[in-house]
């Protein structure tokens, strides 16, 4: 097994940033092209991103302003299986997030290539929630 990690602060409330990682709206301001779902434990969220890419996550961890982890149950190839989680605390109006990617069955090349797009993807993130910036769907790995 492998795992992803990336660490790194948001100058902004808890709050916000829960918002951004957790709701269909934030999810779709800085990684899914359009997503649906419920932050409550055990609901489904649907991740579409684009012709032939919709794909399909349990919450399988939700307390509110603090933990947020998706089970991929439907993805692509080894994706599936793989929970996506992200750990926040705020400490002097700075959230800092403690992402993790865990359960790809081998660190092989979509792996890595994957540990690339997260930390673009995250980038993204921090500029959505600390500026308002939505980058395009389809630019987002460009910028």
């Amino acid at each position: 097994m492998a795992d992803l990690f990336h660490h790194f602060p948001i100058k902004a409330r808890v709050e916000d940033v829960f918002r951004a990682v957790s709701s269909p709206s934030g999810l779709d301001a800085w990684w899914a092209k359009q997503s649906s779902g419920d932050a409550k434990l055990g609901t489904v969220y649907e991740l579409g991103f684009g012709p032939g890419c919709d794909w399909r996550a349990l919450v399988s961890r939700c307390v509110r302003n603090a933990e947020f982890e998706l089970e991929l149950v439907e993805a692509e190839g080894d994706w599936t299986g793989t929970r996506i989680s992200f750990d926040l605390e705020e400490r002097d109006g700075v959230t800092h997030v403690r992402f993790a990617h865990t359960g790809w069955p081998e660190a092989n090349e979509h792996f890595r290539v994957s540990s690339f797009c997260w930390a673009m993807y995250l980038r993204l993130l921090k500029r959505f929630v600390e500026r308002g910036e939505i980058v395009p769907y389809e630019r987002r790995l460009e910028v």
